[in-house]
């Protein structure tokens, strides 16, 4: 390997699953996250556990073991100048808490390479979309203000395809993988900063882990694409599937979102398809609404925006609402999408007036 890149990683969740990969790959990484979360990674290891193609149990895999380094702590103190590259690895709306809103401007002064694994894109990112309209989008976002100071050459995005989850059994260090598939990222404006993710790409996609005396792969890459489009393809499942959880009396899991009514969901999801294509998007970046209904029968859970209302959250990620409000600047609309995005709205507005 040539270089050995540190990567800040904001957000040690879902972020602990592509920090393994990377420091399986022999590079390392700082995860930024709570004090318990912090404390068990740094004694004890990010713990993943994943299936493996070929295998009846799933492999599990500590970072304490892995070539390349993890730490783990809280925003103070932390430099982005001294990183390669900065991951954003939080829900959006926590990006305007106290600590993590300072660390955030501080990445965006720092202008190090920075690449969101959010399902909900930074609204730099979206400003690399030239039919966008940003201004128009800025109310789908927690707080827009946090994003103004990043230039968008600096921002890019990448779809956070595979699916995971904390067993509520176990530690908060440890992450169950459901769904392993990849991260796919679009490139950086500049190809300087591409080259870092097409080395990390290279490194993961020759890293191999060690299980008694086998030497094997591992599921969940990283794919660097030209394309800015490819990461859209999560939108199509977010609408037909994630945000299609929520019900006015409850919640329900992912794959019955999919699959109680194929017809329904087909026609949100080719209907998003085809905003993407308008938007610039080449058909072939996106993802046939066959393979995402196969591989929504695995999963078997509410969406983590379900699960997050259902629990009383007062903000989630509006993945939903910036699909409706694109589409509406283009003087598109979908009942259906419509219907969720009210659905939404009530539940948050019920959230928001419980924790008042």
């Amino acid at each position: 390997m040539s270089t050995q890149y540190r990567i800040l990683i904001m957000g040690a969740s879902y972020g602990s699953l592509l920090a393994t990969k990377l420091v399986l790959a022999g590079h390392s990484a700082h995860l930024i996250c709570l004090p318990a979360e912090a404390d068990l990674i740094n004694t004890e290891g990010a713990v993943i556990r994943m299936p493996v193609r070929g295998r009846k149990d799933l492999v599990e895999v500590n970072s304490k073991t892995l070539p390349g380094k993890m730490t783990a702590g809280g925003t103070a103190g932390v430099n982005p100048r001294d990183y390669d590259l900065v991951v954003l690895a939080m829900q959006e709306p926590q990006y305007r808490s106290p600590g993590v809103r300072e660390l955030t401007q501080a990445v965006a002064a720092s202008r190090v390479p920075c690449m969101s694994i959010m399902n909900m894109p930074p609204l730099p990112f979206l400003k690399r979309i030239p039919e966008i309209d940003a201004t128009a989008i800025r109310g789908c976002f927690a707080d827009a203000t946090v994003w103004d100071a990043f230039d968008p050459a600096c921002m890019t995005l990448c779809s956070p395809d595979p699916q995971a989850f904390r067993p509520p059994e176990d530690k908060v260090n440890v992450l169950q993988v459901r769904l392993p598939t990849n991260f796919k990222s679009a490139r950086f404006a500049s190809d300087a900063h591409t080259a870092i993710l097409r080395q990390l790409e290279a490194d993961v996609e020759a890293a191999r882990f060690q299980v008694g005396d086998e030497s094997i792969e591992l599921p969940v890459k990283l794919k660097v694409h030209d394309s800015v489009f490819v990461p859209l393809a999560k939108w199509a499942m977010l609408l037909a599937g994630n945000y299609r959880c929520v019900q006015a009396d409850g919640m329900r899991p992912i794959k019955d979102a999919v699959h109680a009514d194929p017809e329904a969901t087909r026609g949100v999801y080719e209907w998003v398809k085809a905003l993407c294509v308008s938007l610039g998007a080449d058909p072939r970046d996106l993802v046939p609404f066959e393979k995402y209904a196969n591989a929504a029968q695995s999963l078997i859970t509410p969406s983590s925006a379900a699960r997050a209302l259902a629990a009383g959250a007062p903000n989630i990620e509006r993945v939903d609402r910036l699909v409706q409000l694109i589409a509406a600047g283009r003087g598109q609309h979908l009942a259906e999408i419509d219907r969720t995005v009210a659905l939404v709205d009530g539940w948050l507005e019920k959230n928001r007036a419980k924790a008042a």
